[in-house]
C-alpha cells in the first residue's frame, strides 16, 4: 500500500517560504505573499476563502498543504485581566500561553518548548522534564490565536513561557521573523523580546540573524550563587555571558539588556548582593527587572519581602541602572512567572506532567 507524503504545514513557513512553495507549484511568487497575509494578518485558514488566489492554486494547496494550528482547549481568566490559554499540539502535548493586558496594550507570553532539561533550583520547570522543541507553526500559532482572541495583533510578544528559546534556535528565529513581518503581525524589534538563561553561542548567532530585544535570566551577582540557581552557568559562566550580551547590543546606543532577577528571601536579595550586582553590570547598558519569586509545590524558597525588594531596588537605582519590580499577574490561575503548567511525556531524566516555568534550556 502506497503511503502518501505528509502535507506541508503552512504555519511552519515564513513569507519567503510561502513564496518558494507557490513557485515550486508552478505559480507566481506574489501568490505566496498573498497566502502568507491571509493566514497571519487576516487569520483565514480556509483556502476557498482566499479570494485573490487562483482556483487552481487553491486546489493544489488543499491537496498538498494544510494549516495546522495548536488547538485552544481551555482559557482561564484572572481577576486582574490576565488570561491563560492551554493549547494542545498534534501529538497530544500541551503548552500554555499567557495574555497580560496593561491599559490599551497587551503582552503575549509564548512558549518555545514542551518542558525543559535545566535544573534551576528556584524553578518548577526543573520538576517537569523535557519532551521536545516546538515547531515554527506551534510557536507562531500561539500568536495567531492571541491575535484572533484580541481582535488585533498584540502590542508585545515575549518568548518567556515554557522552554529556553535559544535551545530551539532555528524554529524560534523563523517564528520571530513571522511575528515581525509587515504582512503578518507587524511588531517592531522593540516589541519582540527573547528571554534566555544564557546559551552563549546562540546569543552571538542571534545577533547575526535577528533584530529583537534580549532579556537574560540572571538571578545572581556571582558565579558561585548562579551555579546553584541556574546550572547552565557552569557551562557558560558570567565571564562568557556578559561579553556576549554586550556584543548583542553593540552599535545601538538606544538598546539595553533586560536582566531578570527573581527575588528569593535570604538567598539573593541582600544589599550586599545588590552592590555586587551593580559592579557586575558596570559598563553594560542595562535594565533590571526584579521578579518576586512565585512559590510552587515542593519548593523550599520564599518570596523576598516587599520592604527588602524595595531596598534592593533603591540600591541599584543609585548606581544609575534602571530597576523595576515586576507586578505579579495571574497568580490565582497559575499564570505568573514560574507557574505555567505543562503536560509532558518526559523523554529526559525526570518524570512527566509537572509545572513549568520560564528560563528552561535544553543542553
Amino acid at each position: 500500500m502506497e503511503v502518501s507524503a505528509p502535507k506541508i504545514n503552512l504555519l511552519d513557513l515564513d513569507k519567503k517560504g510561502c513564496e518558494d512553495l507557490v513557485v515550486a507549484l508552478g505559480f507566481k511568487a506574489f501568490h505566496g505573499r498573498n497566502l502568507f497575509k491571509w493566514i497571519h494578518k487576516q487569520g483565514v485558514v480556509d483556502f476557498e476563502a482566499m479570494t485573490d488566489i487562483s482556483r487552481a492554486l487553491r486546489k493544489r494547496l488543499g491537496d498538498e498543504t494544510e494549516i495546522l494550528l495548536p488547538q485552544l482547549i481551555d482559557a482561564q481568566p484572572s481577576a486582574d485581566g490576565t488570561r491563560k490559554w492551554i493549547m494542545e499540539l498534534a501529538d497530544g502535548q500541551r503548552v500554555e500561553t499567557v495574555l497580560i493586558p496593561e491599559g490599551r496594550r497587551a503582552t503575549v507570553c509564548v512558549s518555545s518548548q514542551v518542558g525543559c532539561s535545566l535544573d534551576c533550583s528556584f524553578c518548577a520547570t526543573a520538576r517537569q522534564g523535557f519532551n521536545r522543541n516546538l515547531s515554527v507553526g506551534e510557536i507562531a500559532g500561539q500568536v495567531w490565536h492571541a491575535t484572533r482572541e484580541l481582535g488585533e495583533a498584540p502590542s508585545n510578544v515575549v518568548l518567556m513561557g515554557m522552554g529556553e528559546p535559544l535551545a530551539n534556535f532555528d524554529a524560534v528565529v523563523t517564528a520571530m521573523d513571522i511575528i515581525q513581518d509587515d504582512l503578518a503581525y507587524m511588531l517592531s524589534k522593540h516589541r519582540v523580546t527573547l528571554s534566555t538563561s544564557g546559551v552563549v553561542p546562540n546569543i552571538y548567532r542571534l545577533r547575526e540573524v535577528s533584530d529583537v530585544s534580549l532579556a537574560v535570566s540572571l538571578h545572581a551577582p556571582d558565579n558561585a550563587l548562579r551555579d546553584q540557581l541556574v546550572p547552565i552557568n557552569r557551562k557558560y559562566p558570567l565571564e562568557a555571558l556578559l561579553p556576549a550580551c554586550s556584543a548583542f547590543i553593540d552599535g545601538d546606543k538606544r538598546r539595553r539588556i533586560t536582566w531578570e532577577y527573581v527575588m528569593i528571601d535570604g538567598v539573593n536579595d541582600s544589599i550586599d548582593h545588590a552592590k555586587r550586582l551593580v559592579r557586575l553590570l558596570e559598563g553594560i547598558p542595562s535594565k533590571l527587572n526584579l521578579i518576586p519569586f512565585n512559590p510552587f509545590p515542593g519548593s523550599d524558597f520564599r518570596t523576598s519581602t516587599p520592604v527588602q525588594m524595595e531596598r534592593f531596588r533603591q540600591r541599584v537605582l543609585r548606581s544609575g541602572i534602571v530597576a523595576t519590580t515586576r507586578k505579579t499577574r495571574g497568580n490565582e490561575i497559575a499564570a505568573a512567572c514560574g507557574q505555567l503548567v505543562g503536560m509532558v511525556r518526559d523523554r529526559s531524566r525526570r518524570t512527566a506532567t509537572r509545572r513549568c516555568s520560564v528560563g528552561a534550556v535544553e543542553l
